[in-house]
């Protein structure tokens, strides 16, 4: 392996963590009900699509309602959601671009009741940096069991 080699294999390498670490701060801010928080780790003109959802969520403020909405429904049953991230795959588009894909689990806990993995999807994302921080540009979400 080249010098070259080696300093493009470290930058993947903290790519790879820099993104990962976003995903895990963003699930946690989702699945702790912070929905205004979750929507800031979205672009302002950021789109939210999913092969279960008949439109995409298109900006912040449509963002936000949404996974408000979702997130009431749920508190209202009684049943706490976790997002569970793997598979990461990460690759840069530009300085300030990437790709990432990755597969989701939602994990539902009904309060008394046990836990059961809800859904099964594939996360894919173009990511943008902001000053030191990634953000979502588009996100396209892909049930397996629709697919």
């Amino acid at each position: 392996m080249t010098v070259t080699d080696e300093a493009t294999a470290a930058g993947l390498g903290a790519l790879h963590l820099e993104v990962q670490q976003f995903y895990a701060r963003q699930m946690q801010l989702l699945d702790d009900g912070r929905v205004e928080e979750w929507a800031l780790t979205f672009t302002e003109d950021g789109v939210f699509a999913a092969n279960a959802h008949p439109e995409p969520a298109t900006g912040r403020a449509s963002i936000t309602s949404a996974a408000a909405k979702a997130t009431e429904e749920f508190a209202a049953k009684g049943v706490k959601r976790r997002h569970w991230l793997g598979m990461l795959t990460v690759d840069p588009t530009g300085p300030t671009t990437a790709v990432a894909r990755c597969y989701a689990l939602v994990i539902e806990t009904p309060k008394g009741g046990q836990s059961a993995i809800r859904v099964s999807t594939l996360c894919e994302d173009r990511l943008v940096r902001e000053g030191s921080d990634w953000l979502v540009e588009y996100r396209y979400v892909t049930r397996d069991d629709l697919v």
